[in-house]
């Protein structure tokens, strides 16, 4: 699959431009854009927005590659599907429904790959990845990250998008839910299901014993490319699923208190992305750009 290299990286470029036009007609700043490069192979873009309705936002690009592929990050990449898929199973002490879970998996194209075919092997990665702070406390947060990565003789695809208001809304979370799912069920039964279950489980803060916020969908180790089509509807569904609602709550009045509440929340946020995130943990195993990795913490937080 290597010929979507060039594909792949075209859409993402693409997808990058139309979403930052539209988030620019809702704030009415402009985006800065800083290329980077990375030693070792490949580089970025990173696209930050520092304006009325959104305090800090960023919307980055990459393709990177490299002869070894992480074994930090393979490690942790393979305990971690293998315990999400399986995790309710597991709980049940029962091999035969841990059996069912891959089985299940492995129909919508869930695919693993073996420390074996990862280890050592030369790599090549793309994707788009944004997050959104807005200002108002009523807008809510907002996370997409969606991922093309070659390792050896395999490939596969990976992403997700998930919301996290500080003030819930169940019409915006129906909303965006919805939308979601009419892309997932598009490409086959399941998918909805499986991916929102695994936003669940993967956003999910450990210490804190609750979730980061309303969920989304998740998934990776994607494999075929029949699956190419699904992840360019995913990523085409984010401004369908986010812009109403900020254009719904950009003008909600709110307190000093609500304020405080938000900056106290942001927290929240900013643990799971250094504790947990897998995006976060392969661009810093990876020697990618620190600002741009980093891009998705709040400019202003409190605990």
């Amino acid at each position: 699959m290597t010929t979507l290299r060039t594909e792949a990286q075209e859409f993402f470029r693409g997808l990058r431009d139309r979403i930052c036009a539209r988030l620019e007609e809702l704030d009415g700043g402009k985006f800065q854009r800083t290329k980077w490069e990375r030693p070792g192979g490949g580089g970025g873009e990173m696209s930050e927005l520092r304006g009325e309705v959104f305090e800090k936002g960023g919307c980055n690009f990459s393709a990177v590659w490299g002869d070894k592929y992480p074994a930090a990050v393979d490690q942790a990449s393979t305990s971690t599907s293998t315990s999400t898929s399986t995790s309710t199973s597991t709980s049940t002490s029962t091999s035969t429904s841990t059996s069912t879970s891959r089985d299940d998996d492995a129909k919508l194209g869930i695919r693993p790959p073996t420390p074996s075919e990862l280890s050592g092997k030369p790599f090549f990665a793309t994707g788009v990845s944004l997050v959104f702070h807005p200002r108002n406390p009523f807008v809510p947060v907002v996370h997409m990250n969606l991922r093309y990565l070659e390792a050896g003789d395999v490939s596969w695809f990976g992403g997700g998008m998930d919301l996290t208001p500080c003030q819930e809304f169940v019409e915006d979370t129906r909303h965006f839910h919805r939308v979601l799912q009419k892309v997932c069920n598009a490409h086959g039964p399941g998918m909805y299901d499986r991916f929102s279950r695994w936003a669940k489980e993967y956003f999910f803060i450990g210490h804190r014993g609750s979730e980061r916020g309303v969920g989304g969908i998740f998934f990776d180790y994607l494999r075929g490319e029949e699956r190419w089509s699904f992840l360019r509807d995913v990523g085409e569904a984010f401004l369908p699923a986010y812009a109403p609602l900020v254009e719904r709550r950009r003008a909600t009045p709110y307190s000093d208190e609500d304020r405080a509440r938000q900056l106290r929340w942001r927290g929240r946020y900013v643990e799971f992305n250094l504790l947990y995130d897998r995006g976060t943990l392969f661009g810093l195993r990876t020697g990618g750009n620190v600002e741009a990795i980093f891009m998705s913490l709040p400019p202003l937080v409190s605990w």
